[in-house]
């Protein structure tokens, strides 16, 4: 299908915030106040030991200066990869704004109270499901994971729910981040944070 992008508006190096939390927040705003049902919906890429990559969509569930976090757990597929090649890439697509945010860094473990207090604000069958899935393993059946979530609901019936020890949060500390703007004949604006030796420098990239 052949399309053109509509000139929605344009990104200039005037335009920038001074550093790359300030201009993922007001690009984050601008989403959420566009009305995108999930602003906060990214693709999370990683690789396993022999370089083979993998993606999915997950929910970005906190970001400052040290970085993006979403929750998983350890031993599912993506939390295996990143733990055993700790790099990995986030694109955050906001098709209708023709607008992607787009990065990359290394990947660490959140501090395991971080991970507590999060977990603690999640709806209780959030955390029973956490229990309950062995995430990525292959099933016999859809009745086995309705047995494992009755299993967590009989386990904990009565006590709050504890954070299990292989779920936690991943940070993805970032080497760049790049906000990109769709333009019309393609003649894209890509601007990218990128981080050296003395600190960040912003660089424009071709379209």
């Amino acid at each position: 299908m052949r399309r053109d992008y509509t000139e929605r508006g344009a990104l200039l190096e005037s335009d920038l915030a001074a550093d790359w939390p300030a201009q993922f927040a007001a690009w984050f705003a601008d989403a959420t106040g566009y009305g995108l049902t999930e602003p906060n919906a990214m693709v999370v890429a990683t690789a396993d030991t022999e370089g083979r990559p993998s993606a999915r969509t997950v929910l970005l569930k906190g970001y400052d200066e040290r970085g993006f976090v979403f929750y998983t757990n350890y031993e599912s597929r993506k939390g295996g990869e990143a733990l055993a090649n700790p790099y990995a890439s986030l694109v955050f697509p906001w098709f209708p704004m023709q607008r992607q945010v787009i990065v990359a860094g290394p990947v660490e473990k959140v501090g395991r109270a971080e991970t507590e207090a999060y977990f603690a604000s999640r709806p209780r069958g959030s955390q029973l499901g956490a229990w309950a899935s062995p995430q990525s393993r292959v099933l016999p059946s859809r009745r086995a994971v309705e047995d494992g979530y009755a299993a967590a609901e009989r386990r904990f019936e009565g006590v709050d729910v504890p954070a299990p020890p292989h779920w936690g949060g991943l940070r993805v500390r970032p080497d760049t981040v790049e906000f990109w703007q769709g333009r019309t004949s393609r003649l894209h604006d890509r601007l990218r944070f990128r981080r050296d030796t003395d600190g960040w420098v912003v660089e424009r990239l071709a379209p």
